[in-house]
C-alpha cells in the first residue's frame, strides 16, 4: 500500500460517517473516504456531498472531473485504467429546503456496474465545485471497494454456454484435462450435476480423462460437464465445462521391420545382445508376448534391445514382441523374432537368406539394394566376414555388394538384344567368406527376373502415302502400315481404324498385319485422295496389360484415274476369201492405252458365230470351214487395260464379209472399208435417261440435214461406179459427215451388211461396262492396209 493508500485508510478510521458538507469557497470537508462493498448493486449511493450557496447565488455546479484506481489489495493483480468505464455516475444535484441554500450532490453506481476487491479496491474521485459567478474548488473523494459476501463464477464457466476445453483422443488415461478457478479461491468444493460421462471431476475442481482413456475415433466426441461450486459458508454458483476430444493426428505406432531371421552363435553369455526391435510413434514401448515365460531372452521396455538371459545353447525360439503406445495401449503392432542358436561346429557361415530369387522392374535405379544377408561366422563375428560375388560375367556386371547388401550396379533395360539374349533372368552367386586358417565359405543363389515396363509409346512409319487404282475392286491391298516400337518384343503391336469403315472411309485395316484393303468403291464420291487415322497400339510391353500406349498415325491414301484404252478406227469393214489351212489372218487392231506402255488385252464379246474368229492378243484370224456361201459377221471386241472391276474398256466394231474361194471374188483380196453398196450402215444408239437441251437438238437436226445430203452423193456414186471401194466411200464418210457414236452399256449396235448377210446375229448387245462416253471421231484415214491381195480407192465425183 502506498502513501496514498495509507493516508486514505487513515482518513477512513477517523471519519466514518457517509454524508459530507462541502463549502463551495473551498470544500474543507475533503478528501473524505468511504467504504463500498463489491457486492454493491448498480445505483447504490456511495456519497452524499453537501454544497452551500446564497439564494441570490443560484444552484452550484458539481461535476466528477477524474476517477483514477488505487492499488489493488492482491499484489497479482494489474490496475486497469477505469476511465471511460468507471462504475460511477455523474453528480445529481438536489436542492434542500425552500428557500434553496443548501444543495445535495450524490455519487452513485452506474447501471452494469461490476466491482472487484482483488483488481481494483480503490477509486480516487476528483469533485469540482462552484456557485455561480464563483470560483471553482476541486477535492478528492476515496473510495474503498471491500471484498464481498457472495460466491460468484468467472465467465465464460458461469455462461450459458459454459467453458469449452479441447483436447486430442490419445491423451493419458486419468490425465489433467481442465482446473477450474472461481473467484474466491480457498475452501471450495465440486459437485457434478449431471450423470452419464465418463470424465472424472475431482473435488478441487480438477477434470481429469476416462480412467481407460478416450476410445480412438476418427470423429469429435463432445463430454458436458454441468458442476456447482460452493464455499465454507454455503455460497455457491454454477457453470458448465465442455470438452471436445479430437481425433488424434499422431502416428500411429509401427514397426519397422515386423518380421527378422536371427542368428546366434552357441554359447554366448548372459545379457548379450541378440537384436533389437525398432519401431515408430509416441511413448512406444516394447515386451515380449510369446513365449508368455521368456526363458532366454528378454527384452529393453524403452529401447526394443532383445538380450539373452544366460548362455545360450543349439535352439531354435520363435519370439512375438508387441510395440504399443503406454498411454493409448490399443494403438500397437506386433513383429515376430525367429532366433537361432548355431553350434560353433560348423565349418561354413550361415546367411539368411540362403536362396534368394525376385523379381524387379527394369526401371529400377542404379544403386538400389535388393536384399541385405544376414550371414553369422562359426564364431559368431560377423565383423569378420567378406563378401563377393560369382556367376556368368553377363549377369554378375549388373550387380555389386556394398557389404552384404547386394545392389544393382547398371540399368536393367529389358528392350536391349543383351538382356534378351539372356532371356530376362540374371544369374549371380553370393560369396561369404569367414577369416581363419583356412577361410571358410558359403555361397548364397541369387535369381532375379527382370520384368518389362512400357516406357515407350508407338511410332509411326514415314511416307504413310499409298496410290491405288479407282478402278480397285472389293479386298485389294493398298499397302501396309508398319509402326514400330522400342519396347520388347519389338513392334508388338495392334491397328485400329478410328471411326471405322464406311462409305466415306471404304477401307479396312488388319489388326496385327496393319494391312490396309478396299472394302467399298471408290469412285463413288469425286474425290482423288481419302486421309485415314490409324491408331498404333502397343501391346505384351507391360507386366500389367492394362498399362498401355498408343499414337495416332494419318495415312494418306491417292487414287490413280484408269482412262480407257484408244482404237482407230473403231468400226472397220474387212473382206476376205475363205481357204484352207487352220487359221487365217484377218486384221490387227490399232490400239493403246494411257500411259503407252500400259498392257492391253483383248476379247470377242458379240457376234463370233460358232467361234469361227480368234483373238491372239491384238490379231484376228478367221478358222475356214468349208463355208459354202458368202457370210457377213459383225464381230464386238472390247479392248481394256489394267487390273480391277469394274475395268474401263472401249468397244470396236469388225463387219466381216467372208467369200468362199470357189466364188468370184474381186482381184484384190485386200481389206477394204466401204459402206454398204445399197443399204448404209445405220448405228443407233439409245440413252436411257437423257434429255438433250434445245441447243442440241437443233445442232442434231442440222447434222442429220448434211448427213442426208451426204448420203444422196453417195448414192450417186455408186450408180457411177458399182465396184467403187469401200474404203474411200467410208473415207469420205467420215470425212464429210458426223462421227459413228460409241456403243455403251445398255445400247444396241445394228450393222446391216450387204445383200445375201445373215440376220439372226445382226444385232449385238454389249457386255456390261462403265457409264456411256462419246466415242471420238475416227483418225485420218479408213485404209488398214492390205489383208490378201492390193486394191485401190476411188473418190466419190
Amino acid at each position: 500500500m502506498g502513501a496514498r493508500g495509507r493516508l486514505a485508510f487513515l482518513l477512513l478510521l477517523l471519519l466514518g460517517a457517509p454524508g459530507t458538507f462541502v463549502r463551495p469557497a473551498a470544500l474543507p470537508d475533503l478528501p473524505r473516504l468511504v467504504t463500498l462493498s463489491e457486492d454493491a448493486a448498480p445505483g447504490t449511493r456511495v456519497a452524499e456531498v453537501t454544497v452551500s450557496c446564497s439564494a441570490m447565488q443560484g444552484s452550484p455546479n458539481v461535476t466528477l472531473v477524474r476517477v483514477e484506481p488505487g492499488t489493488p489489495t492482491d499484489p497479482t493483480v494489474t490496475p486497469r485504467t477505469t476511465e471511460p468505464g468507471h462504475p460511477f455516475n455523474p453528480i445529481a444535484i438536489s436542492a434542500v429546503g425552500v428557500p434553496a441554500t443548501a444543495f445535495r450532490a450524490e455519487v452513485t453506481l452506474r447501471a452494469g456496474a461490476e466491482l472487484d476487491a482483488r483488481r481494483v479496491n480503490l477509486y480516487m474521485l476528483a469533485l469540482r465545485a462552484a456557485c455561480p459567478g464563483k470560483e471553482e474548488v476541486t477535492k478528492w473523494l476515496f473510495v474503498w471497494v471491500t471484498a464481498g459476501h457472495t460466491l460468484r463464477c468467472d465467465a465464460p464457466f458461469a455462461s450459458a454456454g459454459g467453458d469449452v476445453v479441447r483436447v486430442p483422443a490419445d491423451v493419458a488415461p486419468r490425465a489433467p484435462l481442465h482446473v477450474v478457478l472461481p473467484q474466491p479461491l480457498g475452501g471450495l468444493t465440486f459437485r457434478l450435476r449431471n450423470d452419464g460421462t465418463p470424465l472424472t471431476l475431482t473435488p478441487r475442481g480438477l477434470v481429469l480423462a476416462p480412467a481407460s482413456g478416450f476410445s480412438p475415433s476418427k470423429d469429435t466426441q463432445t463430454f458436458r460437464l454441468e458442476m456447482e461450486v460452493t464455499d465454507r459458508h454455503g455460497h455457491n454458483c454454477s457453470g458448465a465445462v465442455t470438452v471436445e476430444v479430437l481425433p488424434s493426428h499422431r502416428p500411429r505406432v509401427t514397426i519397422l521391420e515386423p518380421r527378422q531371421d536371427v542368428t546366434v552363435p552357441e554359447g554366448s553369455g548372459p545379457l548379450e545382445v541378440v537384436t533389437q526391435v525398432q519401431a515408430s510413434g509416441d511413448n512406444v514401448h516394447y515386451a515380449i508376448l510369446s513365449p508368455t515365460v521368456p526363458a532366454l531372452f528378454t527384452i529393453d521396455e524403452l529401447t526394443g534391445v532383445i538380450r539373452s538371459t544366460g548362455r545360450l545353447e543349439v535352439a531354435r525360439v520363435r519370439l512375438l514382441v508387441r510395440a504399443y503406445n503406454a498411454l493409448q495401449p490399443a494403438d500397437q503392432a506386433t513383429a515376430t523374432i525367429n532366433v537361432t542358436v548355431q553350434g560353433r561346429d560348423r565349418q561354413a557361415p550361415s546367411c539368411v537368406p540362403a536362396l534368394y530369387v525376385t523379381q524387379v522392374r527394369e526401371t529400377v535405379s542404379p544403386g538400389s539394394t535388393l536384399v541385405t544377408l544376414r550371414c553369422a561366422s562359426p564364431a559368431g563375428a560377423e565383423g569378420s566376414l567378406s563378401y563377393a560375388l560369382e556367376g556368368p560375367p553377363g549377369s554378375r556386371s549388373r550387380f555389386r555388394m556394398e557389404g552384404p547388401r547386394l545392389q544393382v550396379n547398371t540399368t536393367l533395360d529389358y528392350d536391349s538384344q543383351a538382356m534378351a539374349a539372356l532371356g530376362f533372368q540374371l544369374t549371380a552367386t553370393v560369396v561369404v567368406t569367414a577369416g581363419g586358417q583356412p577361410p571358410r565359405s558359403t555361397r548364397v543363389p541369387v535369381l532375379v527376373t527382370v520384368t518389362p515396363v512400357n516406357e515407350f509409346p508407338p511410332e509411326c512409319p514415314r511416307g504413310l502415302t499409298f496410290t491405288v487404282l479407282e478402278t480397285a475392286p472389293f479386298g485389294s491391298v493398298v499397302g501396309y502400315v508398319n509402326g514400330t516400337d522400342r519396347d520388347h518384343p519389338p513392334d508388338s503391336l495392334e491397328y485400329s481404324l478410328e471411326g471405322g469403315s464406311s462409305p466415306a472411309q471404304p477401307f479396312s485395316i488388319d489388326m496385327h498385319s496393319g494391312e490396309i484393303r478396299v472394302v467399298g468403291p471408290l469412285g463413288s464420291l469425286p474425290r482423288t485422295s481419302y486421309r485415314l487415322p490409324v491408331r498404333l497400339t502397343d501391346t505384351h510391353n507391360d507386366l500389367d496389360p492394362a498399362n498401355r500406349r498408343s499414337r495416332l498415325c494419318n495415312v494418306a491414301v491417292r487414287l490413280q484415274a484408269v482412262p480407257e484404252p484408244r482404237c482407230t478406227p473403231e468400226v472397220q469393214e474387212l473382206w476376205i476369201t475363205a481357204g484352207r489351212g487352220s487359221r487365217q489372218p484377218v486384221t490387227h487392231l490399232a490400239c493403246w492405252g494411257d500411259p503407252d506402255t500400259t498392257a492391253l488385252s483383248y476379247a470377242i464379246v458379240g457376234g463370233n458365230e460358232d467361234g469361227r474368229f480368234r483373238l491372239d492378243g491384238s490379231a484376228l484370224s478367221y478358222v475356214p470351214d468349208g463355208l459354202a456361201e458368202p457370210r457377213t459377221f459383225v464381230l464386238l471386241v472390247e479392248v481394256w487395260g489394267g487390273p480391277g472391276a469394274p475395268r474401263r474398256s472401249t468397244v470396236v466394231a469388225l463387219v466381216v464379209h467372208v467369200t468362199p474361194r470357189s466364188t468370184t471374188v474381186p482381184a484384190s483380196t485386200t481389206a477394204r472399208h466401204t459402206t454398204p453398196r445399197k443399204k448404209p450402215l445405220v448405228v443407233t444408239r439409245t440413252e436411257a435417261v437423257w434429255r438433250p437441251p434445245a441447243w442440241f437438238v437443233a445442232v442434231l437436226t442440222v447434222s442429220g440435214v448434211l448427213l442426208l445430203a451426204s448420203l444422196s452423193c453417195l448414192a450417186r456414186s455408186l450408180v457411177c461406179s458399182r465396184r467403187a471401194p469401200s474404203k474411200l466411200l467410208l473415207a469420205e464418210r467420215h470425212r464429210q459427215g458426223p462421227a459413228l457414236p460409241r456403243p455403251h452399256r445398255g445400247t444396241t449396235l445394228d450393222l446391216s451388211p450387204s445383200q445375201g448377210a445373215p440376220s439372226a446375229r445382226q444385232g449385238a448387245r454389249l457386255a456390261p461396262g462403265p457409264a456411256p462416253v462419246p466415242w471420238p471421231h475416227a483418225r485420218g484415214s479408213a485404209s488398214t492396209g492390205p489383208i490378201n491381195g492390193g486394191g485401190t480407192a476411188a473418190p466419190c465425183r
